[in-house]
């Protein structure tokens, strides 16, 4: 072999093994290392970190930050490329904001032995108060109410709780954080769970991070029918596929997801529509009052409402998550599985869940940041996948500016 043959084999070789190490650093290899064309690109991307729904159970919708082998890196350090508590209450404009102390719950399926303290590990990283079962801050139950005996422990389930629980911190750091933890992820069981939480003392919003395919709130409204409660539900990353139980359901706040950039802009942020971000319009379930006036061109319940930052890669929230049931490490996580929590706490910022508390973004459309690019797919009517001005199916009527349209 000649010199000059070894010689760019051996940089060939070196440049892939400087762009495995960038990966390690959360770097986007696409375009930090352009290789020759007949190298294969190792692409950062979303993995769900739950097993998908079957009949009668919910999946979580949590995706964490993987390479191109579907590996997500450990760090000892939240992932640079990660959105941190501060900027998530910049872009938002949440900083300085206080909910006096109201109470956000958490619904979702089986047991997370650390959570207390990989919760503290992210608060304390980030600066924002100590949230324990001490202070009183913090709560995590059974779906009957026992503090003691909780399920056992699913590392995918325990990756959403950690999400769920480390955005609401993010947005709201004076929120009591209340986590009530189903036996498995059926929607009995879940349903349960959610009346559990809604009869928590000085509850005023619960967040579920999960979906199945559309559902009845004639069989289902008993558990998510809570006035003066926000109830609010991601509408799933598949984007365009139709419509997903509880986002679906007439009593919820459907919460939909975008991808969010820092930007020489006034606001200091971009945002555009997350291509997985679900949407459509429920067969089943009867449609918004409130929404009427914004043309969904849905017959019934279209989804979403609003919406928030849920794209893994960009605006994925660092978080600490369990990897088994006695280690954690930190990671990047998106999907709506991030943006329900926001909007929960959100609420809880307001201290205004009087009602039906899914009208109040309709009745202050003005008070959003209006998301008006992007798409998650094809359809048959161009605002159930596609943003514009007003309504849209992937981001509702927008994503919050303060707390004044909730």
């Amino acid at each position: 072999m000649k010199t000059s043959v070894i010689r760019r084999v051996l940089i060939c070789s070196l440049a892939g093994a400087v762009a495995l190490v960038l990966a390690g650093f959360g770097l986007n290899l696409s375009t930090a290392y352009a290789g020759p064309s007949h190298v294969t690109q190792v692409k950062l991307h979303g993995k769900r970190v739950c097993a998908a729904a079957v009949a009668g159970q919910a999946s979580c919708d949590a995706e964490i930050l993987v390479d191109g082998h579907g590996v997500a890196p450990a760090t000892s350090t939240p992932p640079s490329s990660a959105l941190t508590a501060a900027q998530l209450e910049n872009a938002y404009k949440l900083t300085g904001l206080l909910s006096g102390g109201r109470t956000v719950a958490i619904v979702d399926a089986y047991g997370y032995p650390n959570l207390e303290r990989d919760l503290g590990v992210f608060r304390s990283t980030f600066g924002l108060p100590a949230c324990t079962k001490a202070n009183g801050c913090l709560k995590v139950m059974s779906q009957t109410g026992s503090t003691t005996q909780l399920p056992s422990f699913n590392a995918g389930w325990g990756g959403e709780q950690a999400l769920d629980v480390q955005a609401v911190s993010a947005a709201c750091p004076d929120c009591k954080i209340v986590m009530v933890q189903a036996s498995s992820a059926s929607f009995a069981n879940l349903g349960a769970a959610e009346n559990t939480a809604a009869a928590q003392p000085g509850m005023v919003a619960i967040s579920n991070s999960y979906g199945g395919g559309d559902a009845s709130d004639a069989t289902y409204a008993q558990y998510y029918r809570h006035s003066n409660i926000a109830i609010t539900a991601s509408t799933g990353d598949n984007g365009y596929k139709g419509a997903s139980y509880p986002a679906s359901s007439s009593y919820v706040t459907a919460v939909g997801g975008t991808s969010l950039l820092a930007a020489g802009n006034a606001r200091g942020w971009s945002e555009s529509v997350w291509s997985g971000a679900g949407s459509g319009c429920s067969t089943i379930n009867a449609a918004l009052p409130a929404a009427a006036p914004f043309n969904t061109g849905c017959a019934k319940r279209a989804m979403a409402d609003v919406a928030a930052v849920a794209d893994p890669n960009h605006g994925g929230l660092a978080v600490y998550y369990p990897t088994n049931s006695r280690s954690s490490t930190w990671g990047q996580i998106g999907g709506t599985s991030e943006s329900s929590p926001i909007i929960a706490a959100v609420y809880a910022l307001s201290g205004n869940t009087t009602g039906t508390a899914n009208a109040l973004p309709y009745a202050n459309p003005g008070q959003l940041f209006d998301v008006t690019t992007g798409s998650n797919g094809t359809c048959p009517t161009l605002q159930w996948c596609t943003a514009g001005a007003g309504w849209d199916g992937p981001t509702g009527l927008g994503t919050p500016n303060g707390a004044g349209a909730f």
